[in-house]
């Protein structure tokens, strides 16, 4: 498998785990991961870098965010609005002709 989709599997996987409070101390998340504790770092860093607020507590041993964040990667369908409706539809005169079909 790639490694930048493995990568980001584990960014969903931690991800997961730290919404739930459940990652452990550092050197639990490593294990569970199946890494060593400076890979589990690394992958951190690198949700850091993509801004992800994590900081660790220490009164529950798990990675936290700081505030509220969404993480999602992947294509997914998009709802269009009124406007982009009508530039993929062939804009206004398509509309127009497919009103006037329907009418006849």
């Amino acid at each position: 498998m790639n490694i930048i989709i493995k990568q980001i599997e584990m960014i969903e996987r931690i991800d997961r785990l730290i919404r739930l409070q459940a990652t452990g101390t550092p050197v639990e998340l490593a294990s569970r991961l199946g890494m060593s504790r400076a890979q589990t770092y690394r992958i951190i860093d690198i949700m850091k870098e993509l801004n992800a607020p994590i900081t660790y507590d220490f009164t529950i041993q798990s990675f936290v965010y700081e505030e509220s964040v969404g993480f999602k990667f992947g294509f997914y369908t998009k709802e269009l609005d009124a406007t982009e409706i009508r530039s993929v539809s062939g804009g206004n005169s398509f509309e127009r002709l497919q009103y006037l079909a329907a009418i006849i």
